[in-house]
């Protein structure tokens, strides 16, 4: 059983998902830090300071919370319409990116695939039996 594990996990599909998993889990870490950090604040600026992660509708609780923290400590139930709208566009952002990523894959793909190869030789049976059919043929 120990056999046929390890044979299953140094297959390289395997391996290659597992790589593809981590570096995938650090690119949305990369992504979320691009929305949050650098693409959100200088949105909202422009819409008059508004911070997108503390847009948020109040369905449960008492009085006006200032942020999304405030509502959420106080125990309120909250939409969080702002971090939606985050999460939105981190996954336009990432899935923008695997396009990209696939398109040059499948382009490379296409290169490899038109590249011209060279025909490979028969195998030698083959030339045995055509070298004794032109023998043949030449005796008659």
């Amino acid at each position: 059983m120990f056999k046929e594990f390890k044979e299953f996990a140094v297959r390289g599909n395997v391996v290659d998902m597992a790589v593809g998993i981590i570096i995938g889990g650090a690119f949305g870490t990369i992504v979320s830090s691009l929305v949050n950090d650098v693409l959100m604040p200088p949105i909202g600026l422009l819409m008059g300071g508004v911070d997108f992660s503390d847009i948020f509708l109040v369905l449960k609780g008492e009085g006006p919370y200032a942020t999304l923290a405030d509502a959420t400590a106080a125990g309120a139930v909250t939409i969080n319409v702002g971090v939606f709208v985050n999460n939105v566009i981190s996954f336009l952002i990432v899935a923008f990116a695997v396009f990209l990523l696939v398109k040059g894959i499948n382009r490379l793909r296409r290169q490899q695939a038109a590249a011209p190869t060279e025909p490979t030789a028969p195998p030698e049976d083959i030339l045995l039996l055509r070298e004794i059919r032109d023998s043949l043929v030449k005796k008659d």
